[in-house]
């Protein structure tokens, strides 16, 4: 099982959830959480944000893949439902949040994979979908979904998962600590197995703001450094 901050190819991600992903929304898959991808690196093509200090996230919904009247996806409004009447991934979230919002139904889960380069997937951990909106965007409108991260002061009914009080580390943060650390684990080199570790840990006070901060473990050595300051 994947942890937040790990990172993994797109065919670990696809192994982790059994599933070859077409899309960048993906949800209510048959009892398991929902799960969304996504980028906030120069030129994604969705605006998608952090915010809180990484404990927020504000997605942007998908376009429509093929509008009608020969138009570009980027010149008309997303929508809610298919041309068949059904509910497009937009739509299935929009009211997953508006169910919560009216107290129909509990919040829906998301895992959420962050792609920080070609090839390169970061797993962000699990948000729950707190509210959807359309906004006016560029001369159109679009989907903005609000998601909040789950800290460890909550357990949630699958297997009961225990999560880590952390924060999002910002997309501008990994890449740069990528860049610095090469791609490997700052105590034995390894390529593989990697993770974004918190050097002093949020819950002691340390930033997931400054790459100062953060450095690449592989697997083993971030077990043993586990919470400990080094």
């Amino acid at each position: 099982m994947v942890k937040a901050g790990d990172v993994i190819s797109y065919l670990q991600m696809c192994a982790e959830e059994n599933t070859s992903f077409r899309r960048g929304m993906n949800f209510g898959r048959k009892g398991k959480p929902s799960v969304i991808l996504m980028s906030t690196r120069p030129g994604a093509p969705y605006k998608d944000r952090v915010e809180e200090n990484g404990r927020v996230l504000i997605y942007e919904g998908h376009d429509n893949p093929v509008p009608s009247g020969g138009r570009r996806p980027k010149e008309v409004d997303q929508e809610s439902r298919s041309p068949d009447g059904s509910l497009t991934q937009n739509g299935l979230f929009y009211e997953a949040a508006q169910r919560y919002k009216d107290g129909r139904s509990p919040a829906e889960l998301v895992k959420v994979y962050e792609k920080i380069r070609t090839g390169i997937w970061v797993y962000n951990g699990i948000f729950k979908l707190l509210d959807a909106s359309m906004v006016a965007a560029e001369g159109r409108r679009v989907f903005k979904f609000r998601l909040e991260l789950i800290g460890n002061q909550e357990t949630i009914e699958l297997g009961r998962i225990e999560l880590e009080d952390t924060r999002l580390i910002p997309s501008y943060v990994k890449l740069e600590v990528w860049k610095r650390d090469g791609g490997e684990c700052v105590k034995c080199g390894s390529k593989t197995n990697l993770h974004f570790d918190h050097i002093i840990p949020y819950s002691r006070g340390g930033t997931s703001l400054d790459e100062k901060n953060i450095q690449l473990l592989c697997a083993r050595h971030n077990l043993q450094k586990h919470d400990r300051i080094e």
